[in-house]
C-alpha cells in the first residue's frame, strides 16, 4: 500500500473510497464512535445527545445555477447532522484562500454562506483563515463542522436497517451532479436545470413530526442514491430491492444522462434524502415528505429484504432484474 498513490477515484465517493476509509484510515483512528460510519458522530456528554459532523467543499465551479460553494459548505454540513437527526445548531468554517483570489469574490462566497446559515437557523462561531501561494490551491477551499442536538427517542444509523422497512427517496436524482458537469464544461443543455442543494433538517423534523420509527437517514451526495444503498446494505447485513420505474429524474436531466452515458443513480445531490421507515408508517411519511416543500417529489424506491445480504438489487421496467453496486471510478471529479 505504501507504494500506492491516491486517484481521483478515491474521492468518488464510491468504491475506492468506500476501501480508503475501511482499510486505512478507520484502523487507525477505530473507536466505536466512528466504526458506525454515519454522516456524522453521534456523541452523549454529560447526558447530552449530540451530532458532530466535519466536510470539505472543493467545487468546481464557485457558482452554478442554484447556488454556490457556500451554500454547499453550509447546506452540506446542516444535512450530515440531520441525517443523524440532530437539530443543527451551530457551525465553524475553515478557508483555504489561493493568493490573488479577488476579494469581491470572497464576499459574494461568504455572503451566500450567511444567507444560508440565516435560512437554516445556524450560527457560524468560530474559524479559520489561511492563504497559500498561487497553484497550491485552486481559488477557495472551504471546510465546515457543526455540532447540532439530538432529540430524544431518536437513534439513526446505517447499520439499523430492518427486513421490511420501506426505502423512501425525497425527490428527483442527479440535478446537483449534471448541473455542475453542464456548467464546468459549458455544455449549453437547454431546459431547466440546477442543484438541488438545500438544508433538509426541516424536512427530517416533518418526518419525526408522523412517527420515532425511521430507522436510517442518508443524503445521497457522492457516489449518488446508488453507492448509499449500497453502503447501507453492507453496513445493515441486509438485501434492498428497488424498482427502475420509481427513480425520479427530471427531464432535462435526464436527456443529458442519456446523452453522456451517465447512469443518474450515481450522480451526486445535495438537497435529497434516503429514509428507511417501518413498513407500518410508509404512508405516513410519505405524506409528511410530500407536503415538505423539499419532499414534493417523495417516491417509495423499495425495500429492505433479508435475502441477498449487502447487496442491492433492481427490478427493471422490462422485467428484468440487476446487481446495483457501489459507484466504480470518477465520473466527475470536485462535484462538492
Amino acid at each position: 500500500m505504501q507504494d500506492e498513490h491516491i486517484s481521483l477515484d478515491h474521492g468518488s465517493g464510491g468504491r475506492l473510497s468506500h476501501e480508503l476509509v475501511t482499510e486505512q484510515l478507520l484502523p487507525l483512528f477505530d473507536n466505536p464512535i466512528l466504526s458506525r460510519m454515519d454522516d456524522g458522530a453521534a456523541l452523549v456528554i454529560d447526558g447530552v445527545h449530540l451530532a458532530f459532523s466535519t466536510d470539505t467543499f472543493v467545487v468546481d465551479p464557485l457558482f452554478f445555477p442554484g447556488g454556490s460553494i457556500g451554500e454547499l459548505a453550509v447546506n452540506g454540513t446542516v444535512n450530515d447532522l440531520a441525517m443523524c437527526g440532530a437539530v443543527p445548531l451551530y457551525l465553524g468554517m475553515g478557508l483555504i484562500i489561493e493568493e490573488g483570489f479577488s476579494q469581491g469574490t470572497l464576499m459574494e462566497v461568504l455572503t451566500a454562506m450567511r444567507r444560508a446559515a440565516q435560512r437554516a437557523g445556524v450560527q457560524v462561531v468560530t474559524g479559520d483563515t489561511k492563504v497559500v501561494p498561487r497553484g497550491a490551491v485552486d481559488k477557495l477551499f472551504i471546510n465546515t463542522s457543526g455540532i447540532g442536538r439530538i432529540p430524544k427517542g431518536r437513534h439513526l444509523s446505517s447499520d439499523a436497517a430492518k427486513p421490511g422497512d420501506a426505502v423512501l427517496l425525497s425527490g428527483t436524482m442527479a440535478d446537483h451532479g449534471m448541473t455542475i458537469l453542464n456548467a464546468r464544461e459549458k455544455l449549453a443543455f437547454s431546459g431547466e436545470m440546477a442543484s438541488d442543494t438545500a438544508a433538509l433538517h426541516d424536512l427530517v423534523a416533518a418526518i419525526f413530526s408522523v412517527t420515532a420509527d425511521v430507522h436510517v437517514l442518508r443524503d445521497p451526495t457522492r457516489g449518488g442514491v446508488g453507492t448509499a444503498l449500497g453502503e447501507i446494505a453492507a453496513r445493515s447485513r441486509v438485501g434492498i430491492d428497488i424498482r427502475e420505474a420509481n427513480l425520479p429524474v427530471n427531464g432535462p436531466v435526464a436527456g443529458m444522462c442519456d446523452l453522456l452515458g451517465i447512469d443518474p443513480l450515481y450522480v451526486a445531490n445535495e438537497g435529497k434524502l434516503l429514509a428507511f421507515v417501518a413498513p407500518e408508517v410508509a404512508g405516513d411519511v410519505l405524506a409528511a415528505m410530500r407536503s415538505h416543500p423539499l419532499g414534493r417529489g417523495a417516491v417509495v424506491l423499495g425495500q429492505v429484504v433479508a435475502e441477498h445480504p449487502g447487496k442491492v438489487y433492481m427490478n427493471t421496467r422490462i422485467g428484468g432484474r440487476r446487481i446495483v453496486p457501489m459507484l466504480t471510478g470518477e465520473q466527475l471529479p470536485r462535484i462538492c
